[in-house]
């Protein structure tokens, strides 16, 4: 059982940043793949950036509409996945979630066993 805890969120103007964390819980948080996804008002939940669990390669992917804007990374030493986000637009503007699975690569919604509650993110124009 592997809990996942977001936070980062609020409320910020266009064009700036924010880091999103995503802490997990238990002891083996290495062996998790991690993904980040996020659902807009009246829109369904969609992917935004996975990481593949540590080892000797470690790969990340990006939303198309993310890349180049946003970074994944992950401290194992923490428990912990961030979501680096920049030049934040207002169609960025989502309810942001964490999710792990340790058998798949979480990219997409009915993959990951295991998600998180969501961090609030506001992009103002």
């Amino acid at each position: 059982q592997v809990q996942l805890v977001e936070s980062g969120g609020g409320l910020v103007q266009a064009g700036a940043s924010l880091r999103l964390s995503c802490a997990a819980s238990g002891r083996t948080f290495s062996t998790y793949a991690m993904g980040w996804f996020r659902q807009a008002p009246g829109k369904e939940r969609e992917f935004v950036s996975a990481i593949t669990r540590s080892g000797r390669s470690r790969s990340t992917y990006y939303a198309d509409l993310v890349k180049g804007r946003f970074t994944i990374s992950r401290d194992d030493a923490k428990n912990t996945v961030y979501l680096q986000m920049d030049s934040l637009k207002p169609e960025d503007t989502a309810v942001y979630y964490c999710a792990a699975d340790p058998n798949i690569l979480p990219t997409t919604v009915t993959g990951p066993r295991y998600w998180g509650q969501g961090t609030q993110v506001t992009v103002s124009s």
